[in-house]
């Protein structure tokens, strides 16, 4: 599985300007180290809403029986958590930010195999401190 929270070569974000936003500038941190916040442009956000097919379900029942790692629930959850990251970080570019402060997760159970999983936190401007 490759890693969904590293984005390093993708046409989505660079990671070669200072002064775009790139995967290094994203912290659940409410600072960057190094950083200064010169703006706070508010809350950004993805969320995505997914449920599991009836095969799905099927075979995860199944994984339930041997006990461990549900490895078909695991890459549904991965997956949703990427999703919303790359909204969240699409979101943030939109608004201009170079940076996000407090990222959170959270997820929410709507009905019985249907759950929203949401990405959030402040975007902001910054600039070097020795600038």
């Amino acid at each position: 599985m490759t890693d969904p929270y590293n984005s390093t070569g993708s046409s989505l974000h660079s990671t070669n300007s200072r002064n775009r936003l790139n995967d290094q500038m994203i912290t659940t941190a409410l600072e960057l180290p190094g950083y200064r916040v010169i703006r706070n442009l508010g809350l950004v956000r993805g969320l995505v809403v997914r449920s599991r097919s009836v095969v799905g379900n099927f075979v995860g029942g199944i994984q339930t029986l041997f006990g461990g790692n549900i490895t078909i629930y695991t890459e549904l959850c991965e997956r949703a958590r990427s999703d919303t990251y790359r909204e969240m970080f699409r979101h943030a570019e939109m608004m201009g930010a170079n940076g996000i402060v407090a990222v959170r997760y959270d997820a929410t159970e709507l009905m019985a195999g249907l759950t929203e999983v949401l990405c959030y936190g402040t975007a902001v401007i910054v600039e070097p401190l020795d600038a």
